[in-house]
């Protein structure tokens, strides 16, 4: 997913010249992990440079640049990190192009590694993605692979929209089922480790149906599709998983028709649970297939506690606690 990305963003910065990229360390260093290795040394230091440590510039000065034409690719090093960035993000980029009537848009992608998995311990593994999307004018993505990664950040670049595009580096190195006990499969052996070069887009706000199902719809994003196919797989329930990719705006006619056809659905993510973005899912599946339904809405997320070091796993939603859920899914029903 690593090579994804840069090649994205390589391919943007050949064929954009308003593209720009930057953030703590992405210049020279090539980024804490190497996604823009290369790409200064072959694009020079006014098209990929570093920044100070202050998220708060680096959003601020993305603003002023995308008003004026630019198209800036700004990394912040871990999404934990973007707090300071808040007033930029939301009072600015997110409100641009309405508060001047559509005469400036804020075409810019803000890149953040989120999730845990990486016993990053609780500044480094948070998954903030429903905070952007409680924000009208951002667009919030999320790829689970390197052929969605490439794509969706191409996609993004291009979008006259501000972006903020998570990426779950527990995801960099290969897909991650939930068992970290077991030996990493790197992407090169995953059929979604091959990726075109060139030019390509995935379109935003469209889901994708990786595994198709009839007993249950599993609505989900990032590292959790794979978790999610591991419960289907260890549980024997015959799952219709969603991923999600574009976390909002969503797509939002998948998710109807699966539940639809299914009558039972979870909603599987990291972050904490309590105002997680799996809330606003479980009022849209109720709100839109109320009828179909025929037992309650199962959630499984992170826990509202500070991610824990010691307690990773427990912290983690595993392919156990996930794969629970969906027996519950079945079991219960409405009298």
């Amino acid at each position: 997913m690593i090579q994804a990305l840069r090649s994205a963003m390589d391919v943007m910065l050949e064929r954009d010249p308003n593209v720009v990229i930057y953030g703590q360390d992405v210049g020279y260093f090539g980024g804490v992990f190497r996604c823009t290795d290369g790409l200064q040394a072959k694009y020079g230091t006014s098209r990929v440079f570093d920044a100070p440590i202050s998220e708060g510039g680096i959003v601020g000065t993305a603003v002023g640049m995308a008003a004026y034409g630019l198209r800036p690719v700004v990394e912040i090093q871990f999404a934990d990190y973007f707090y300071p960035a808040s007033d930029q993000i939301v009072s600015e980029a997110a409100r641009l192009r309405y508060r001047s009537a559509g005469q400036f848009t804020a075409a810019m992608t803000i890149r953040m590694p989120c999730g845990g998995g990486i016993y990053g311990g609780q500044t480094h593994s948070q998954s903030p993605e429903a905070m952007f999307t409680h924000v009208c004018g951002l667009r919030t993505v999320m790829p689970s692979n390197p052929y969605d990664a490439k794509g969706l950040l191409i996609a993004c670049i291009e979008n006259d929209d501000p972006v903020i595009f998570l990426e779950p580096k527990r995801l960099y190195n290969g897909p991650f089922d939930g068992h970290h006990d077991v030996p990493v499969v790197p992407w090169s052996k995953h059929p979604l480790g091959e990726v075109p070069e060139g030019y390509y887009t995935v379109p935003l706000d469209s889901a994708k149906v990786v595994r198709e199902g009839s007993a249950l719809t599993v609505i989900t994003y990032g590292t959790m599709v794979f978790v999610a196919q591991a419960a289907a797989q260890e549980t024997g329930v015959d799952c219709d998983i969603i991923d999600l990719r574009s976390i909002w705006p969503l797509d939002l006619d998948t998710i109807v028709n699966s539940v639809r056809k299914t009558g039972r659905c979870a909603v599987v993510h990291e972050a904490t649970r309590t105002s997680g973005f799996g809330a606003e899912l479980c009022a849209l599946v109720q709100e839109h297939c109320f009828y179909q339904l025929e037992a309650p809405i199962e959630r499984v997320t992170g826990w509202d506690t500070p991610y824990p070091h010691a307690q990773e796993w427990a912290y983690f939603p595993g392919p156990e606690r996930v794969g629970a859920a969906f027996k519950r899914a079945l079991e219960n029903a409405h009298e």
